[in-house]
């Protein structure tokens, strides 16, 4: 069977409802860097699945899984940060979803590690991962969930260098349960409870 028709069958017979999307930078020297944070998110949903991300596909590392009953696509798009848009709207056009069944998952430096906050839309907010999907989807109007990991210990403090360090190990304890966190979110949000998920998750 060719990869087409794998695909082809795959679209047919698992009916995508939503695309999970957890956005990060590929490669071993971004592991467990703050801006991975939407990576690792769906690395511990996929290992309370019971299965990974791992299947090319969509310019990135894909899993068909069911959640609750409703069957989702996990993208980690393996574009680089500022290019996830490609990713996305390749799964996207592929499986005809609406943008407002995109979950984002992403890193937020204006929260503290640990925290959480749910939005049913706006603006990238200068995060250049949400930037190049409202650029390419031509859209704002999708669901995210922002990862506290922290602001810069001080304003002249680089942030490319501070978003692509990793945690201190009282930091990585707190990311750690804020990641169980937004499993349970993302789990409220596909069965249309995003308002639930706010009312207890929300920062």
């Amino acid at each position: 069977m060719s990869l087409l028709q794998y695909m082809q069958l795959n679209k047919k017979d698992n009916k995508i409802q939503y695309i999970i999307a957890g956005l990060g930078n590929p490669g071993l020297e971004y592991e467990n860097t703050r801006h991975n944070a939407g990576f690792s998110v769906l690395d511990t949903l996929a290992e309370e699945l019971g299965t990974d991300i791992s299947r090319m596909q969509f310019k990135g590392k894909t899993a068909a899984v069911e959640i609750d009953g409703v069957k989702c696509l996990l993208l980690k798009p393996a574009t680089y940060m500022n290019n996830s848009g490609g990713s996305v709207v390749q799964a996207m056009n592929f499986y005809k979803i609406d943008i407002a069944h995109v979950i984002v998952v992403c890193d937020d430096i204006s929260l503290e590690p640990g925290k959480l906050r749910i939005r049913r839309k706006g603006t990238h907010g200068g995060h250049n991962g949400l930037r190049s999907i409202c650029e390419l989807t031509g859209s704002d109007d999708f669901p995210r969930i922002k990862i506290g990991v922290g602001k810069k210990p001080h304003p002249d403090y680089d942030l490319a260098k501070w978003v692509l360090g990793k945690f201190s190990m009282e930091d990585r304890e707190k990311m750690e349960s804020s990641e169980k966190n937004a499993c349970e979110c993302i789990r409220l949000m596909v069965r249309g409870k995003t308002d639930e998920a706010m009312n207890k998750y929300n920062s």
